[in-house]
């Protein structure tokens, strides 16, 4: 069960950050002041996110006991949800090359399992 718990953290945390992101790229202008106020507003987001992640990263562990494999995995996710908000906000389809690199990282974390 922890496992669930630290994949939903991770997940939940990772969206946020990518959103919050993915926003700003396509909705807030490059102006200081527009920029500065959007990043006070989404402080809140910014702390709820992080807490998620540090959560989802220590009970990770907690569930393996390999903080690498932990941390690859999230990046690995990050990766995909990367993609997922490339296509939600900027309506990029991802291409074949997208694909195969992220199956690379894939096939990555399971040669890192296995020792």
């Amino acid at each position: 069960m922890v496992y669930v718990y630290s994949f939903a953290c991770l997940i939940g945390g990772l969206t946020i950050i990518n959103a919050a992101f993915s926003y700003q790229s396509k909705h807030i202008d490059l102006a200081f002041w527009s920029m500065f106020k959007f990043q006070l507003i989404t402080l809140p987001l910014f702390l709820t996110a992080n807490m998620l992640i540090g959560y989802g990263v220590k009970l990770g562990y907690k569930a393996l006991g390999n903080l690498t494999y932990v941390l690859s995995t999230s990046k690995g996710l990050e990766i995909f949800i990367s993609i997922a908000m490339g296509f939600l906000f900027m309506k990029e389809i991802p291409s074949w090359k997208t694909w195969v690199g992220l199956c690379i990282v894939l096939v990555g974390f399971v040669i890192a399992k296995y020792k």
